[in-house]
Order: C-alpha cells, then structure tokens, then sequence
C-alpha cells in the first residue's frame, strides 16, 4: 500500500476542517504509518480574483503556512518526512508567481479548476457547463504548464468529467494530451480519492472521478507515472484511505491498475508493477 502523499491541505483554504489544526494532520498521518507527506493547500495569489473566495488562503497567510509546515517538518523529522507546496492552477500570465512558489517549496501539483472563458471570463468545473472547445482548452494548459516546468504533479488530471456526461472523441482527445505531455516530461498523474471518499460516507449518490476511460488510455503510456492522491481537508479522508483506494480501484478495473506504473516517494517508477489493494 502507497505511504506517502503529496495532496494534502489546511484550514487556511476555507473550504477544509476548521478544527484541525497542520498537527493534527501531521499526527493522523503517522497513526496511518505514512512515511513521507507533502502539504499542498490552494496556492495564494497576489490579486484577488473572484474564483478564488472560500478556495483558497489570502497571500498574507503564506508565510505563516510555509513556517507551520517547516516547523513540524522539524519537530517530527524521526517519525515522518514532511515538505512544503501548493496546489496551483494555471492561468496564462500567472507564471511569474508560480514560478516564485516553486522556488520557496518542496513541491507543486497541478490541480486545474478553470479555464478562461469568452472576454476572459473565469470558468469553473463545479459551476459550468463545458464545451469540446472548452475541455481541450483545459488540457492545453495542463501541457503548457508542464511544458513550462511548472508543476511536479498533475493532480485529479480526469476532473474535467465533472462537466461531461460521456466519454467520446473529445474527452479522449483530453486525456491523451494530458497522459503524453505527463509521460514525456516525466510528471506524474494522480487518481484522486476524494470522491471515492465522499461516496463513502454518503455524500455523494455516485463517484464521478476517477474515470474508467480516463485511466484506461493512461495504461497505454508505459513511462506514465501514476500515484495515489488523497486530497486530505478532513480527517476521515485519512481515516478511510484503504477503503478509499479499494474503491478506486474496483472503479478503474483492477485489470487497467495492473498496468499502470506506479511510483515511490520519490516519484520513479517502481520495479515492477504493483496491484496496491
């Protein structure tokens, strides 16, 4: 079983446990025998943007974020190793200040939320409908940043299926830019658990990624490395790891995990292939 993981936020996002404090994580980590975690809340932005209300920390709340982390980095260096990072998003013209992130952090993941719209208009995958045009235009900036050497994780790569009620010509389309980019560049893809974790406990009638399909094209890049996510807000999500894996897996198909390359901490590909249920 994975024990690492490089998707994890904090209560500075608004949208977290306000209760649990960069400890507490820390602490229910270590209960669930990880050796190695990286927090990544939703990166601050030098402008205020309406996307971003309740999303994600205000940009004096960094270098309070980055000394916490550092701290318990510190303090329990002989029980887990903990790194530093964000969640960013990619907009063109932000890349001063993703590259200013990356130069103060551990790590960066990728986790693409909006696309620009017509007259630069912030769309969301939670909150619009997506066109063909729309959904090519999110993998294109997921290429954009690779190619930019931005990130060293594409998180939740197969989100955009929140906005599409089928797979076909256009969603493959996606992927396989998404998948091809990552593989050339040597970044790897994450299968988020979060919503295998919500169906879990009830709050949500259906998982709608991990997708199948997704993963299904995915397995036919051999150098594509692949990683498990578990975009902690809350402690149940590190509670409900394993069931949450197991789902996942059972979502994707157990025949397609088997091809996948999963790496290790360090993010390399491991020897052999691993079923991790």
């Amino acid at each position: 079983m994975q024990k690492f993981n490089y998707h994890t936020h904090t209560r500075r996002c608004g949208h977290a446990d306000n209760n649990m404090s960069d400890e507490d994580f820390v602490k229910e980590f270590i209960k669930k025998g990880f050796t190695k975690i990286a927090f990544t809340d939703h990166c601050p932005e030098k402008e205020e943007i309406d996307h971003r209300t309740n999303m994600r920390m205000k940009y004096n709340e960094k270098n309070e974020y980055l000394d916490s982390i550092k701290s318990l980095k510190e303090k329990y260096k002989n029980k887990i190793e903990i790194e530093t990072g964000f969640e960013i998003e990619y907009l063109p013209g932000q890349e001063e200040n993703l590259y200013e992130l990356k130069n103060e952090t551990d790590k960066l993941i990728l986790g693409q939320h909006f696309i620009y719209g017509g007259k630069n208009e912030l769309k969301c995958f939670r909150k619009h409908d997506f066109t063909n045009e729309d959904i090519l235009k999110y993998a294109e900036y997921i290429k954009t940043a690779i190619e930019k050497n931005i990130p060293n994780i594409i998180a939740h790569p197969d989100l955009y299926m929140l906005s599409r009620n089928n797979f076909g010509e256009a969603e493959e389309q996606v992927a396989r830019i998404i998948c091809s980019t990552a593989e050339k560049y040597g970044i790897p893809v994450e299968i988020n658990l979060s919503d295998p974790v919500m169906y879990i406990r009830k709050q949500k009638e259906k998982v709608e990624y991990p997708c199948k399909e997704f993963w299904k094209i995915a397995s036919e890049y051999k150098n594509l490395k692949v990683l498990y996510g578990i975009d902690a807000h809350w402690r149940e999500q590190i509670k409900l790891y394993e069931k949450a894996v197991e789902l996942a897996n059972e979502i994707i198909g157990k025949d397609i995990i088997s091809k996948l390359h999963f790496c290790n901490e360090n993010l390399e590909i491991q020897g052999e292939n691993i079923l991790w249920n």
